[in-house]
């Protein structure tokens, strides 16, 4: 555990309660994760988790773009459902990049595990944009993510991020039952 990895898993936790309580300030809080993030998994040889926390980084500039534009007479964003033709060719799409990611991985890096981290990342991917976009499904796509993470960080020996990720599940649970409530009521 280095100190690197403490500062960004407490900021990874406040950005994630920041979410579930649809404050702001999720956004800024975790893109200094996202970053912080992103270098330790460089130092871990994961590039498709630097490559996902890169992205996360846009991710958090587009979710604080999109909750600012998406706003209401309360001043937030709405949540929303998600279609079922959405969430198909969401998913659809999440495997093909993933498993192109995995490939690319695999042929050209010296990756530690290459299709799981891959796979993993694209579906966290998905359910960012999902978050962004603020459709309350985001969070039973981050769930099962969540837990197959603390798996695969488990295996690694990488305790803390593990421990991180199984509070990330807690919080995802919170957060389906919360922005869940709080959808308008379908007309």
């Amino acid at each position: 555990m280095t100190p690197l990895e403490v500062v960004a898993a407490a900021l990874g936790v406040t950005a994630v309660w920041l979410t579930v309580r649809q404050n702001m300030l999720c956004w800024p809080v975790g893109l200094l994760m996202v970053l912080l993030y992103a270098w330790f998994f460089f130092d871990a040889h994961l590039y498709s988790l630097v490559l996902l926390h890169g992205v996360f980084a846009t991710m958090q500039l587009y979710g604080w773009w999109q909750w600012h534009q998406g706003a209401d007479d309360s001043g937030q964003r709405p949540v929303s459902d998600i279609s079922r033709r959405e969430t198909l060719v969401g998913l659809i799409a999440a495997l093909l990049i993933g498993m192109a990611l995995g490939l690319v991985m695999q042929r050209f890096t010296e990756a530690v595990h290459p299709w799981p981290d891959a796979l993993l990342t694209a579906f966290s991917l998905l359910a960012q944009l999902w978050m962004a976009l603020k459709r309350w499904q985001c969070w039973l796509l981050w769930i099962v993510v969540d837990v197959l993470y603390v798996g695969f960080f488990a295996l690694q020996d990488y305790w803390l991020t593990a421990a991180l990720y199984g509070v990330f599940t807690a919080l995802a649970v919170l957060g389906l039952r919360e922005w869940r409530s709080a959808r308008p009521p379908a007309a």
